[in-house]
């Protein structure tokens, strides 16, 4: 889908990569010579946990309450946790297919798109997946589960013009972010190679060389990808 669209990069990778940098600096470079902008399609869930962390005295347990749901919702193996944990995970996803269709309209106006993250189905859970990849315990959920996976096929539909896949160990990544838990990050540096979006053109990038290195790789494929669009 989106033959009538301006072109869309995706950088993708786990928590550490360097995504938003990498973006960042593409953008730049695209806006040399192309009307271009940012794309964001995250769910905003850490920073909004981080200000929570932040208030007196109920902040931090309810930080570490919330954590738990998210956790308990994006493992398979577990129960979804609730119908009010399942309405907020469907919330989320609506907002972000809402942000999605704004960037949707961005590429038929001509302006090329660069994100940091982008829908995808083959690892629910993590990666901007869909949120409720745990058991459905009841009609209620499952029907909940259903409407928001479809959420994420309609918009993995459109597959990005160029995925720039970024590698890192774990190790890596714990040194850039001593605050994240490591076992979850060994999950999403371990499921980045099943990221596929849907058959979109992948070129994969070991973020833990030299950073000039890694930059002039990727602006080299953004270019490819750019004149063959």
């Amino acid at each position: 889908m989106g033959g009538d669209l301006a072109p869309l990069i995706a950088v993708v990778g786990s928590d550490g990569s360097g995504k938003s940098t990498l973006s960042a600096d593409l953008l730049a470079h695209i806006q040399q010579s192309r009307a271009a902008e940012s794309g964001y399609l995250g769910l905003g869930s850490g920073e909004q946990g981080r200000r929570i962390g932040r208030w007196p005295v109920i902040g931090p347990p309810l930080h570490r309450f919330l954590d738990g749901i998210a956790d308990r919702l994006r493992e398979p193996g577990e129960p979804i946790p609730g119908y009010l944990a399942a309405r907020y995970a469907l919330n989320k996803s609506r907002k972000r297919r809402a942000r999605f269709d704004a960037l949707l309209a961005q590429r038929r106006a001509g302006k090329v798109i660069v994100t940091d993250r982008y829908p995808q189905v083959e690892v629910p859970g993590l990666h901007d997946g869909p949120i409720l990849a745990g058991i459905a315990t009841s009609q209620r959920l499952a029907a909940m589960q259903a409407a928001e996976y479809a959420l994420y096929v309609e918009m993995a539909a459109y597959r990005p013009t160029l995925v720039i896949r970024l590698h890192v160990d774990v190790d890596t990544v714990m040194a850039r972010k001593p605050d994240h838990d490591r076992t979850l990050i060994t999950r999403k540096v371990e499921t980045v190679a099943l990221l596929l979006f849907n058959g979109a053109p992948i070129v994969d990038i070991d973020a833990t060389m030299p950073y000039a290195e890694e930059l002039a790789l990727a602006t080299a494929a953004v270019d490819r990808a750019l004149a063959s669009a």
